[in-house]
């Protein structure tokens, strides 16, 4: 058995080629062989959101507080809220994040394939990001 102790590990800030705006990773846990499942906590401030990404083995987000949006590739933008379970399923580009107003916060669980648990593609515009700013 292994304790993390909270506040033992540093915050990191999203690195820039996969988010758009203010966003912090706290990370969990990191797979240690023969185990390939990661976990992070996530904020988002308002406005900040990934770029499309695909993982893998999917991914699942639960989400603990603020208010967020969701996309999968060719589908509507999603509100999500405290207490919602995000199942992305191995493959599907989509992104996530904050609404327009208000930060949101959710833990990310995702496994490795090969070393990799996500394939980053291109940024979220402006354009597809506020698309779901009515449903918030």
């Amino acid at each position: 058995m292994h304790i993390t102790r909270s506040g033992s590990q540093p915050s990191t800030q999203g690195p820039a080629d996969c988010f758009t705006g203010a966003v912090r990773v706290d990370y969990l846990f990191l797979p240690e062989a023969p185990a390939r499942t990661s976990g992070a906590s996530v904020t988002f401030e308002p406005g900040a959101r990934t770029a499309w990404h695909a993982h893998p083995l999917g991914q699942t987000l639960i989400v603990t507080a603020g208010c967020g949006q969701v996309q999968l590739w060719g589908g509507p933008v999603q509100a999500i809220h405290p207490g919602d379970v995000v199942s992305i399923a191995p493959g599907e580009k989509h992104w996530h994040g904050a609404s327009a107003t208000t930060a949101m916060t959710h833990i990310a669980i995702q496994e490795q394939l090969d070393g990799s648990a996500a394939d980053w593609q291109e940024q979220v515009s402006d354009a597809q990001y506020l698309a779901g700013r009515a449903k918030e």
